[in-house]
């Protein structure tokens, strides 16, 4: 029988020293501020500062809890600092085979009247225009599980004084990626992104790609420009494959391979892919990846395919801790909860690692109670575990804040200014 008391210690001193490595550069108020986050929302799988003041059991009232907390996400200035310290951390689950998942989002705030710099978004889920905020945002798979883990995520309006475009906002991303990752780490992306400006990013920086091709685009093939929608009609399949899809549904593809150039790189020599099975017209992807291996069709299909990875992380946020009805007004509070939801996240990618070696994982897994077994996304069920095994205690974090000023006290207890 699994015993909740030990294994809620547990998990919270991992809680605790995870957030310590990441808020290592920070004053000691600020540090107790991160551990109290990312803990409140696992804790409570809410965005609502109410639902994590809760959890947190604190001996003041919940009113001045939540008047700290939302006082701590408004004046929190360092978030550029804290990401690079998040990354630091994380990196050791990514390697050169890493797929990096690049893909805008949107945050629905249609009901809101009130909050800064609303603008006009296109809801993803709808298609329908409403008012919200646009979100960049990129996942690394897991080097073992291939779990999204955030890696980068910016929330902006077109209302900001300092915004330029969306394009702009990708290349930032682009950029971001470039500088924690190697060149071989393969980014890919939707058709939304088939534009001149990703390919001027990518192909003089030799950076591997796989991007999704809309039909109107034009390619050179042997020496003729050509639309890829009618050059994806001319290619005749040469390999076969089964692919699961992220509702289960086994799907057969017939796939084909051929090269092309862009107009505007003729010296560059690229492939076009074409992926048929899915609706009725062809996916096609424009990549730079080469290999003498005839199958390279297959690899560069498959990790496309891969990308629905972060549309389940989107979903997962959203509505696991009801991400787009938070109740903070100001855009720094906003990013700044995103930025701590993201680590929190972030942390849970990092347990799904360790899901088939470690009796802790095993455990959560246990407390989550699925009736199905574990999906491939796993994010849900160690959700579920760590926020069931966090319900049966009655203390917060507060415990392990004690013995750090008993350790630097030197024996004399020391008092500091914490929240």
């Amino acid at each position: 029988m699994l015993n909740y008391s030990t294994r809620a210690h547990n998990l919270k001193r991992g809680i605790f020293t995870f957030s310590e490595k990441l808020s290592k550069d920070f004053k000691k108020p600020i540090q107790k501020f991160i551990c109290l986050m990312i803990f409140g929302l696992i804790a409570a799988q809410s965005s609502y500062l109410t639902a994590i003041a809760r959890k947190l059991n604190e001996s003041i009232t919940l009113k001045k809890t939540v008047e700290r907390l939302s006082t701590r996400l408004m004046n929190f200035k360092d978030g550029d600092t804290l990401q690079k310290n998040y990354m630091n951390e994380i990196k050791q689950h990514f390697d050169d085979l890493t797929i990096l998942i690049v893909d805008d989002g949107d945050v629905n705030k249609d009901s809101s009247k009130k909050l800064e710099s609303l603008c006009q978004v296109k809801d993803g889920s709808t298609g329908d225009i409403v008012t919200g905020y646009w979100y960049a945002g990129v996942t690394a798979l897991t080097a073992k599980k291939q779990q999204p883990i955030p890696v980068y995520g910016h929330l902006y309006s077109s209302c900001e004084a300092d915004y330029k475009s969306n394009n702009f906002e990708t290349l930032k991303s682009l950029k971001y990626l470039s500088q924690h990752f190697s060149k071989e780490n393969i980014r890919t992306l939707d058709r939304g992104y088939d534009g001149g400006f990703i390919f001027d990013y990518f192909i003089p920086r030799k950076e591997s790609f796989i991007v999704r091709a809309v039909g109107n685009r034009n390619c050179v093939h042997q020496g003729k420009t050509i639309l890829v929608e009618k050059l994806a009609k001319k290619v005749n399949a040469t390999h076969d494959l089964k692919f699961e899809s992220k509702d289960g549904d086994e799907v057969d593809c017939k796939i084909s391979i051929t090269p092309i150039k862009l107009p505007d790189y003729p010296k560059d020599e690229l492939n076009l892919v074409v992926c048929r099975g899915f609706g009725k017209k062809p996916i096609m992807l424009i990549t730079n990846l080469k290999a003498d291996d005839d199958r390279l069709c297959v690899t560069i299909t498959k990790v496309y395919l891969m990308r629905w990875r972060i549309e389940e992380f989107y979903r997962f946020k959203k509505q696991t801790f009801n991400f787009e009805n938070f109740l903070v007004r100001s855009l720094v509070s906003i990013r700044n909860l995103d930025l701590l939801l993201n680590i929190a996240i972030g942390y849970m990618g990092t347990l799904s690692e360790k899901i088939d070696e470690s009796i802790e994982v095993h455990e959560i897994i246990e407390a989550s109670k699925r009736l199905y077994g574990v999906a491939k996304f796993t994010f849900y069920a160690i959700s579920d575990g760590l926020a069931e095994i966090f319900s049966k205690g009655y203390t917060g974090m507060q415990s392990f804040f004690k013995l750090t000023l008993e350790k630097e006290s030197n024996g004399q207890l020391r008092l500091f200014e914490w929240c």
